[in-house]
């Protein structure tokens, strides 16, 4: 798979107010290609505020998020990664303005870029970071640092601009309207329209002229260029009102993005601010959840929201775990059980000892992730954003052609063609195409978070659609992963019952493989003794083996004992018995022959059959891959209803096995929960890490990470991401449809300027309501 293939991809959107019109996604890219993903894993093992509206900010204020939130400056080498949050940085129109006024600078060395959260993270000298504030600071932007000493601000600000001078600009471009249809002096239409003017577009031409001075077209440009032209040929009414239509459209979308932005947001609202923590003296006080460090004990009653992660220390309890999981059932919870912040205690009372502070919970890893996977960009969002820088240039080029090339070559009216090069100016914003991907993505990304599914870049949703091949690992992911011994059998005469099953349960008990631990808890029911193991050593993919009492014990699967040289014929005759029953057998072996064999079976999850089907259904074929023998491997798939078996799969083969399915031209997923299955993992082109509830490395280096086990959230998965598709479709079929129809128009001679802004803003409001139904889906 290319780095293309693997580079984490996604997208967010969200504006203020009366943001510059090229408004688009968050997305995280510097001056160098992006970097790509890092598969690596092992799975399973498993804000801002305003202050006012200053120049080229927005004119809503946006949600207050704590500027705590805000990563620390991080060194590497002799370079420094400083996050600077730009509270007017909200669209592409100031990134593009940033990235260029930054680009080539003396120190820096690259740029990433979080509209979400308006942060820029700049790679840099430690000298250089004043210049970098200072060049900012010049585009009429207000850069801050987190935890500045010079930062006067002491928290969030809301503030919203009000609303009465707009619609007293409207009223007066109105005003100027009936003016000239009623044969008013031209002076008074005129005043009137400055006015309107002067209330409702200071702002637009100033963010213009910051872009010209840039050399940077954006919509803020383009429309003072337009309404400018309109000015001088004497178009009064119609440049006022369509300065103000500009700006009340702008703010309406506005209204509109910001559910994708509050989407994310809302995520971060399910844990609550407030803990109840034992004191020094026993008593119980309710703090601020961010100031609880880990190991206070923390007390949650019924009804409440679980404020941090922690172990049920004492009580027991149902709890509702689906604002993580999706699931729809409570889960029974008592001592020794792990609780998750943001989930809901439902019947009883308990204690927890708190594992994780505020800032590292479950919870907050995946809003992490959920805003780095719309950090960077899908492959439709970088195709559109490609199109559009060239689509404005050319479009502005085309409008500079219809103005001048009629009236000199062929005679044309100077007023008509003007005209019609402004109205193409107005056009040639590329607003709603640009909106029509991240707005898009960012829905389906948080829709499926909500339901449990933390997909970890739009890449991934885009391809999900594609999927022709699943691989499943057995335990753990088809199974319930937690099998009982069912049969014991002493394999030598002479040897001593219980002395064989201590030997075996003390090897097994050091290890964490689901039928190791089978045969330990088997021993504990008898109150078997566990004898110290030395030297012990796992064997991937065969068993694990140690020294008792100064001798040398293994305890593995049929390849170990093959590996030995301590099978028989009768031996296998008994495992080939066994094994076609779908049980797995593990032996106890000395240095000189087998001494038992212990059988050990488990349960497949009605889900996974489930699963399976739907997945069959949906066009996806599946194939499992696992260490276990062959013919348990048959008899579980023959349950399942597995296309393709493997059995006796060591790591290696597991990646040979996803790499045979690559070769078929076939996107391929890998769903598995061990370290065992981390090659194949990452080979494939989706890795997908089952139950990463909890689990760190899962949530942070998988592709798509199911926060239960429940294999049917890979069929919803692949569902969204057709939904996904067909949405993005379109939306980009809308946005080009109507700029050609209008554009068609314009040429013709039926356009205007207002109609070509209802159509830009209106193309723009269609397609970010027809992104946002996926957070319903």
């Amino acid at each position: 798979m290319s780095e293309a293939d693997i580079s984490k991809s996604g997208t967010t959107c969200g504006t203020d107010g009366a943001r510059d019109h090229d408004c688009t996604c968050s997305h995280k890219h510097g001056t160098s290609p992006e970097p790509a993903h890092d598969h690596n894993r092992e799975h399973g093992g498993h804000h801002d505020h305003d202050h006012g509206p200053k120049g080229g900010e927005s004119c809503c204020a946006p949600v207050a998020v704590s500027f705590d939130a805000l990563p620390k400056p991080e060194v590497a080498g002799n370079m420094i990664r400083t996050p600077i949050r730009i509270l007017q940085m909200d669209c592409p129109t100031e990134e593009a303005l940033i990235r260029k006024k930054l680009t080539g600078m003396r120190g820096v060395a690259g740029m990433e870029f979080n509209l979400i959260q308006r942060v820029l993270t700049v790679t840099h000298r430690a000298d250089a970071l004043a210049q970098i504030l200072e060049a900012v600071r010049s585009l009429s932007f207000t850069p801050e640092l987190a935890h500045a000493e010079d930062r006067t601000d002491k928290g969030p600000e809301v503030a919203h601009k009000p609303w009465w001078p707009l619609a007293l600009s409207g009223t007066i471009a109105a005003a100027s309207e009936i003016a000239h249809w009623l044969g008013q002096p031209t002076w008074l239409v005129a005043a009137l329209a400055l006015l309107a003017i002067a209330g409702s577009g200071l702002t637009t031409y100033r963010k213009g002229w910051i872009a010209i001075r840039n050399g940077n077209l954006n919509i803020n440009a383009l429309m003072s260029i337009a309404v400018t032209g309109a000015l001088l040929l004497g178009q009064w009414p119609e440049a006022a009102m369509v300065m103000v239509l500009f700006t009340i459209a702008e703010l309406i979308e506005a209204r509109s993005l910001d559910r994708a932005r509050n989407a994310i947001q809302g995520l971060m609202r399910l844990a609550p601010d407030k803990a109840t923590v034992r004191q020094a003296d026993g008593s119980w006080l309710e703090v601020d959840a961010r100031s609880v460090t880990p190991g206070a004990i923390a007390r949650v009653r019924p009804g409440e929201r679980i404020g941090l992660d922690g172990t049920i220390v004492s009580g027991r309890s149902t709890v509702n775990q689906a604002p993580i999981t999706g699931e729809s059932l409570p889960v029974e919870k008592a001592e020794g059980d792990p609780v998750f912040a943001g989930t809901i205690n439902e019947s009883g009372s308990f204690e927890y000892e708190v594992t994780a502070a505020a800032t590292n919970t479950t919870l907050a890893r995946i809003i992490h992730a959920v805003e780095e996977a719309q950090g960077s960009k899908a492959p439709t969002q970088r195709f559109v954003d490609q199109f559009a820088r060239i689509y404005t240039p050319i479009v502005f080029a085309v409008a500079l052609a219809v103005a001048l090339v009629p009236p000199l070559v062929f005679s044309g009216s100077w007023f008509d063609w003007i005209y019609k090069a402004l109205v193409l100016l107005v056009i040639a914003c590329p607003c709603a195409l640009v909106i029509s991907t991240p707005v898009s993505i960012v829905s389906g990304l948080t829709s499926a978070a909500r339901r449990g599914i933390l997909i970890k870049g739009g890449s991934y949703l885009e391809q999900g659609r594609k999927l022709g091949w699943l691989a499943l690992d057995k335990t753990g992911t088809i199974t319930h992963g937690k099998p009982v011994q069912t049969e014991f059998e002493l394999r030598a005469p002479d040897a001593d019952s219980r002395h064989v099953r201590s030997l075996a349960a003390s090897l097994s008990g050091r290890s964490d493989h689901p039928v190791s631990m089978a045969v330990s808890r088997a021993a504990d029911v008898e109150g078997l003794t566990h004898y110290p193991v030395e030297h012990f050593e796992a064997i991937p993919g065969r068993g694990v083996r140690g020294v008792i009492d100064g001798r040398r014990y293994s305890i593995g699967n049929h390849r170990l004992v093959e590996e030995l040289g301590r099978c028989s014929p009768e031996l296998e005759a008994r495992l080939d018995v066994l094994e076609r029953e779908g049980k797995t057998v593990v032996m106890l072996i000395d240095e000189d022959r087998v001494l038992a064999l212990f059988a050990v079976a488990d349960t497949v999850k009605d889900s996974s059959r489930d699963a399976v089907a739907e997945l069959h259904k949906l066009g996806v074929r599946t194939a499992m891959l696992t260490g276990d023998n062959p013919h348990t491997a048959q008899a579980i798939a023959r349950q399942v209803g597995i296309d393709r078996v493997e059995g006796n799969q060591l790591p290696e083969d597991k990646l040979r096995a996803v790499e045979q399915l690559a070769g078929t031209q076939a996107v391929v997923g890998m769903v598995g929960d061990g370290i065992n299955d981390a090659p194949a993992l990452a080979r494939a082109d989706i890795g997908f890490a089952m139950g990463a509830m909890g689990t760190d490395t899962a949530i942070e280096t998988a592709d798509v990470a199911l926060m239960d086990d429940d294999l049917r959230k890979i069929p919803a998965f692949i569902r969204l991401s057709k939904a996904t598709h067909s949405i993005l479709v379109q939306n980009i079929t809308l946005a080009l449809g109507i700029k050609a129809i209008f554009l068609a128009l314009t040429l013709a001679g039926l356009g205007t300027m207002w109609m070509a802004v209802f159509a830009d803003v209106g193309a723009s409001l269609l397609v970010v309501g027809n992104g946002l139904r996926l957070l319903r889906k």
